[in-house]
């Protein structure tokens, strides 16, 4: 079994910055691919950044410029830095791993974050 917990979300104001932690626990063999969705209310749940096989960096074109993901290989967690936040990156924030395990491959999220951008 993997556990994904994830920290650091806050209120903040617009402009300002946040950085979001997601760390993997469990049988891990592998971590295949990581990213960071979002949800906001009333909208489906959408892609912000992910990291894919050969460490390709994917960013959705909103956030691009302005968010940073990178990874900590050795801690097994990744990280989600977010500069000149606005409101409508106001959401529930939820990290995504697709783990090799002991048990094979399995698709884990986290519990989600919330992120609040509001003066």
């Amino acid at each position: 079994q993997v556990q994904l917990v994830e920290s650091g979300g806050d209120l903040v104001q617009p402009g300002g910055s946040l950085r979001l932690s997601c760390a993997a626990s469990g049988s891990i063999i592998s971590i295949n691919a990581m990213g960071w969705y979002r949800q906001a209310p009333g909208k489906l749940r959408e892609l912000v950044a992910s990291i894919i096989s050969g460490g390709r960096l994917n960013y959705a074109a909103s956030v691009k410029g302005r968010f940073t993901i990178s990874r900590d290989n050795a801690k097994n967690t990744i990280y989600l830095q977010m500069n000149s936040l606005k409101p409508e990156d106001t959401a529930v924030y939820y990290c995504n791993m697709l783990v090799r395990g002991s048990l094979g491959l399995g698709n884990y999220w986290g519990q989600g974050t919330q992120v609040t951008v509001s003066s």
